[in-house]
């Protein structure tokens, strides 16, 4: 498995382009910006992209998602509780600096706890984690590798002050969830750097909530 990370985006959002090598086969996790460059960068992997998957529905990681989407002709899929993410987006840019961005109208597929996406030989399995939004999601590879979106980064955990967060679900779902994990699985997160479930286990703040 090769992986490839883009930080793109008002907010640099980690973006993680997860390629298969044996297929050529590629899956991209999250989508934040528009920009023909960033389309570019993808291009030349000379991977196969066959879909995207959201770890939720903030605008600053779904900016990119109606150009990828018109590009590559591909399926973008979202938590089913994040799809009022999605159209909060618009109005969500306008209340924290007076961006504006277009409609997201690419996103139309939905995911559940449990899904599974494969490429090649590379299988991500979907692990709800509701607390920074209702239907934030990660996803967790078979060789190990944990997706966390902004639900755990490392040493601290992502907001819940905004529509759909809620502290107690957040820590509900990073010790009893994602602390569940193998100790040595490596965590990348939707912003920052990486991390490992042991590394949080003993220092992430949410420890001390």
């Amino acid at each position: 498995m090769q992986i490839k990370t883009f930080v793109k985006g008002p907010i640099d959002a980690n973006n993680y382009l997860v390629i298969d090598e044996k297929s050529n086969e590629a899956v991209l996790i999250d989508c934040s910006a528009p920009d023909t460059y960033f389309i570019d960068q993808i291009k030349e992997t000379g991977a196969n992209l066959k879909y995207i998957l959201l770890t939720h529905g903030h605008f600053d990681h779904i900016l990119g998602c109606n150009e990828f989407a018109k590009t590559f002709g591909i399926d973008i899929y979202v938590g089913e509780d994040d799809k009022s993410q999605i159209e909060y987006a618009p109005e969500m840019t306008m209340m924290l600096g007076g961006i504006r961005i277009p409609e997201v109208t690419s996103v139309n597929r939905s995911i559940k706890e449990g899904d599974t996406f494969k490429i090649g030989d590379i299988e991500l399995k979907a692990i709800s984690t509701p607390g920074h939004t209702d239907g934030g999601m990660c996803f967790l590879s078979n060789d190990g590798t944990l997706f966390s979106g902004d639900t755990m980064f490392h040493g601290s955990f992502g907001r819940t002050d905004f529509l759909g967060g809620n502290l107690n679900k957040l820590k509900k779902s990073i010790t009893e969830k994602l602390f569940k994990l193998p100790e040595e699985t490596v965590v990348l997160p939707g912003h920052g750097h990486k991390t490992t479930i042991k590394f949080e286990k003993q220092f992430n703040e949410i420890n001390k909530i």
